[in-house]
């Protein structure tokens, strides 16, 4: 039978900060609780920025992150592609800067045995061809894409999600999914060669709301080891 691993993701502005003594307190408080972090994902460390001061802010903010990972033992990071706002391509110099700056996180990452990437969530990211280039152009075997089932602009979200399957490092389970496709969606992924995470991200104040999608995935992973 399939068993959940105690496993969690960390969004970046939740941590109070890098220092020794703090970390110390976050991964005393992972081991009595059995976790492990299986992600972390950054927001304000964009690749791209239009303004050459925020990109360079924004390095420096996924380089610390890349340590935070590390020093938590992190399996993943999460680093959004950029662009300009309200665009859904990519112009020739942001693509070559993306690409060419995940390959230098790339190094970071497999140094402490992670992996880095984008996650379909803004912008030109949310394109599915989009993202199949890049990973082709980054190339690198500690890139990863945290895959937001079923978030395209495309008619056909099930077929990116497909697209993108083979760089998938982590995945998010959210409303862009419907209760009752749930299954579909990751059934999908599985058959196509995804063993890594299941993450629910539900920006909610009702535990309960909560609850329903926690015991949604857990029926998909009943249903897998009743051979369904």
């Amino acid at each position: 039978m399939l068993v959940p691993d105690p496993r969690g993701d960390i969004w970046a502005r939740i941590m109070a900060g890098i220092d020794e003594a703090y970390l110390a307190n976050v991964r005393q408080a992972l081991a009595e609780r059995g976790m492990t972090i299986e992600n972390i994902a950054v927001d304000g460390a964009n690749l791209w920025d239009d303004d050459p001061e925020v990109r360079a802010a924004n390095k420096q903010a996924a380089l610390l992150h890349l340590e935070l990972g590390s020093q938590l033992g992190a399996r993943s990071v999460r680093l959004d592609t950029g662009g300009t706002k309200g665009q859904y391509e990519w112009t020739n110099e942001q693509f070559d800067w993306i690409a060419a700056l995940y390959r230098e996180y790339c190094v970071i990452a497999a140094d402490a045995a992670m992996r880095v990437g984008p996650e379909n969530h803004t912008g030109a990211a949310t394109i599915p061809e989009n993202i199949v280039r890049l990973c082709q152009a980054v190339d690198h075997p500690a890139f990863g894409v945290l895959l937001h089932l079923r978030r395209w602009k495309t008619d056909d979200p099930a077929a990116a999600d497909a697209a993108v399957a083979p760089w998938a490092m982590h995945t998010h389970v959210t409303r862009a999914l419907t209760l009752d496709g749930i299954y579909d969606a990751m059934s999908a992924l599985r058959d196509l060669g995804y063993n890594g995470c299941w993450s629910i991200e539900m920006p909610t104040l009702r535990l309960t709301e909560l609850e329903i999608w926690v015991a949604a995935v857990k029926d998909v992973f009943a249903r897998w080891a009743l051979g369904a």
